[in-house]
């Protein structure tokens, strides 16, 4: 059997005598490390898209779209409009959480018009027949250094100026 190499006591690096709760505190250590990328695989930190619904005698809308991101992740928000009756002029009102701290890539098909309404994104979208659907894609990035639990990216949903129907979207974005 070989000498033992210099510096090791046999009963202290082997035998982890005298290290008592020290070594549970670096087992827990270790622990915690390993937890946070479990917990990541259940979708705790983000991007899995939720889908939120809101419907009237006119139109129905669709959101599909992440509640939970991490900084500079890239993703995706569908809005899907569905006209039960002619909608003459769809307009999507878009809270500002929707730009706050992140990059919007692309805007797909392009909307007819872009503006902005008290900090709010406005996107004219024209006309909506009857029966016909209308979808529109958001590429977003969000930046590294943004931060955010529970911040509004409500959508509204108007014919011209007339209040069709709102859902309520909220973000959480991890460090």
């Amino acid at each position: 059997m070989a000498d033992q190499p210099d510096g090791i006591i046999l009963k202290r690096h082997r035998d982890l005598e005298g290290m008592g709760g020290r070594l549970w505190i670096r087992r827990a250590i270790v622990v915690v490390f390993l937890a946070i990328p479990v917990i990541a695989l259940f979708n705790v930190f983000g991007q899995r898209p939720d889908t939120s619904f809101a419907s009237t005698q006119v139109a129905s809308l669709k959101l599909y779209a992440p509640s939970h991101l991490r900084g500079g992740l890239l993703f995706s928000a569908r809005f899907h409009i569905r006209a039960k009756q002619d909608v003459k002029d769809a307009v999507l009102l878009l809270d500002s959480g929707w730009a706050e701290g992140m990059s919007i890539n692309t805007v797909e098909p392009s909307p007819l018009g872009q503006a902005s309404r008290n900090g709010k994104l406005v996107f004219d979208l024209g006309h909506v027949p009857a029966g016909q659907s209308y979808i529109l894609y958001l590429q977003i990035q969000v930046n590294p250094t943004n931060v955010a639990l529970d911040r509004p990216q409500n959508v509204q949903l108007f014919d011209g100026s007339t209040h069709l129907l709102t859902i309520r979207h909220a973000v959480t974005i991890f460090p």
